[in-house]
């Protein structure tokens, strides 16, 4: 893998910019929990209706303005039942008040605390907006990844508007985590560390697309 993919584009000031004011600390709330009888391999509720699957999340809120990208994978592996603290997630990532460098600092980490070298990679959205082929594979990267037991992080930046018509702003960059999908992943489920208001949203997939261009996402 290429260290310095994606790097021209490395986060700064993460989530100064996110919409609903500051972050109020550290607050945990729990939105589609799993069922703590079943193991940790069978968080993800059943397909219903066909094409639509969503993971349990453990959700916690970041507690502070730089700790996107370590709130996001944190929030990421508790779908595979995984519990780990956001200040552990951060030094591996190398965060600093200027944020996490770029998604390939994520990856690693994902894979290390997944078990498998081979769990996540890293996919890049080069351009300033994302092409049919670029989307269609963000599309089937989610689809794969949620149905594998797992979520995808992405490293976004800009502004988007919700299937309820809100809007999410993150000029300065930001990282999410994408924990469902529903109508076969034109529309994906989000996990969002910057605001327990607005810690679960969907998009459609073109929105994420473009949401994640200049940047990238860490996918099965």
């Amino acid at each position: 893998m290429r260290t310095d993919l994606i790097r021209k584009t490395a986060l700064t000031a993460a989530g100064l910019a996110f919409t609903g004011g500051a972050i109020a600390g550290p607050v945990t709330t729990a939105f589609a929990a799993p069922n703590t009888s079943k193991p940790a391999s069978q968080t993800q509720t059943d397909r219903q209706p066909a094409g639509e699957r969503q993971l349990g999340v453990r959700y916690e809120a970041q507690p502070n303005f730089y700790y996107c990208g370590p709130a996001a994978a944190r929030n990421a592996l508790s779908v595979q039942g995984k519990d780990i603290s956001v200040d552990a997630m951060a030094k591996e990532m190398g965060t600093t008040e200027a944020g996490t460098n770029s998604i390939n600092d994520i990856t690693p980490v994902l894979n290390k605390e997944t078990g498998k070298n081979d769990a996540y990679r890293s996919v890049e959205i080069s351009t300033p907006a994302a092409d049919d082929k670029q989307t269609d594979q963000l599309r089937a990267d989610v689809v794969k990844t949620v149905d594998d037991g797992r979520a995808v992080v992405a490293n976004i930046a800009g502004t988007t508007t919700d299937t309820d018509g809100n809007t999410h702003s993150f000029e300065g960059g930001h990282y999410i985590s994408v924990v469902g999908y529903r109508d076969n992943g034109n529309t994906v489920k989000i996990a969002d560390s910057a605001n327990p208001n607005t810690a679960s949203y969907e998009v459609t997939v073109e929105h994420l697309a473009d949401w994640i261009a200049t940047r990238g996402y860490a996918t099965s």
